[in-house]
């Protein structure tokens, strides 16, 4: 195993600390660390070791892992991805570090502060972000991303229902807009993924010939949105259910393109195509739960587990590594973070069928196998993204 070591080099004049050189470095560490705790933290209150959690056990839960963590790490992602995408600086030096400060008071808000506290803070978050952001697109005019703002900006508002909804402050189930949130973040996968995953096969794979088809993509993303938007609305199971299974079969076909089996010797690579596989299934199971069969529980584990979180730890792996300077190459421990996540994934959704002790254990072994994943991230990635290129570049 590799040891953490602080970094010690001198930080250029006029230069940020290399931790705060670019959005990726300080929220994929953050996310990442409150991936390690959180879950240990829901699962020991869940079980009644500690006391309650505010805003019910659940609903803290789903918030943390859907606006915290993964509103980290996307909001990492776009601040980096945007950067090049424009030519345009992104959020970097205090800026920076006033916005990763302010979600690490939304995360203290939600355990500790009253509830009117807790919205503010952490609900200035991802429109804070999304304003800095839409700054840089509206300056380029890069129009191709301005949907994706537009994710951004849905996502803000899921998170203020979700405050409003939990406190009983308007007549909404709290889980509509957390549904609505993993919902809107697969969206999101639909429309990264079809630019990055096909690119990344064919100069990763060698011989690999991924096949993208414009009116299968423009149909994948068209019917992601429509299931969303049937199942946040509420809509009978039997208009919900042939739109969330034209949906998985569109975006199989879509995968299928992508020539999957060329990946497998590449972890980098098989690690994203996995995890859309899981959006696949997750959309499956919601078209079943939609006709009352099976749980929309293992529908939105199979949405948010295998695949939201998949894609997230395969593109907080690669991205890091390229954006300091490093080799494209997965080692032992990507394999251990990405098979420890896919343990997790299989536990979760067994843990919603299996029967009283059971369904602990196997909650149990999903947190254990989730947190341990990202441990060897932080263990291994820690020192990456602390300091400063390798190959003495900017970013």
């Amino acid at each position: 195993m590799r040891s953490i070591h602080l970094p010690t080099e001198p930080t250029p004049t006029g230069q940020p600390h290399p931790l705060l050189r670019l959005g990726f470095r300080p929220f994929y560490l953050l996310a990442a660390a409150l991936a390690v705790l959180s879950v240990p933290l829901w699962l020991a209150s869940y079980k009644g070791m500690l006391p309650a959690l505010p805003t019910a056990n659940i609903l803290w839960h789903m918030h943390e892992m859907v606006f915290g963590f993964a509103g980290a790490v996307i909001i990492g992602f776009l601040f980096t991805a945007g950067r090049n995408w424009t030519n345009l600086p992104t959020p970097a030096g205090g800026q920076l570090a006033a916005l990763a400060a302010l979600w690490l008071a939304g995360r203290a808000a939600m355990l500790l502060a009253p509830r009117e506290a807790a919205l503010v803070v952490d609900g200035a978050f991802l429109p804070l972000c999304a304003l800095a952001f839409g700054r840089v697109l509206v300056q380029a005019q890069s129009k191709r991303n301005y949907p994706i703002l537009g994710i951004l900006t849905l996502l803000s508002l899921a998170n203020l229902l979700f405050h409003a909804a939990a406190n009983s402050w308007i007549a909404l189930s709290p889980m509509t807009p957390v549904h609505g949130a993993i919902l809107m973040v697969t969206v999101l996968e639909g429309v990264i993924g079809g630019r990055v995953i096909p690119m990344f096969t064919r100069n990763g794979a060698p011989g690999s010939q991924p096949v993208t088809v414009a009116w299968r993509e423009k149909a994948s993303i068209a019917l992601l949105l429509a299931t969303a938007v049937a199942w946040v609305a509420g809509l009978p199971g039997v208009v919900v259910a042939p739109v969330a299974f034209a949906a998985a079969a569109v975006n199989a076909a879509r995968l299928v393109g992508w020539a999957p089996f060329a990946t497998l010797r590449v972890p980098l690579l098989w690690i994203l195509h996995l995890a859309y596989a899981w959006i696949v299934a997750g959309l499956v199971l919601l078209g079943f739960a939609a006709l009352g069969i099976g749980s929309a529980s293992s529908a939105f584990h199979a949405l948010a587990v295998g695949g939201m979180a998949g894609l997230i730890l395969g593109m907080i792996t690669r991205t890091a590594l390229g954006h300091t300077g490093r080799m494209l190459r997965a080692g032992r421990a990507e394999r251990a973070m990405y098979l420890l996540l896919q343990a997790g994934a299989v536990s979760r959704l067994g843990a919603n069928t299996a029967p009283g002790a059971w369904r602990d254990a196997l909650l149990l072994c999903s947190g254990l196998a989730w947190s341990a994943a990202f441990l060897v991230y932080l263990f291994v990635y820690a020192p990456y993204l602390s300091q400063g290129r390798i190959d003495g570049r900017a970013g």
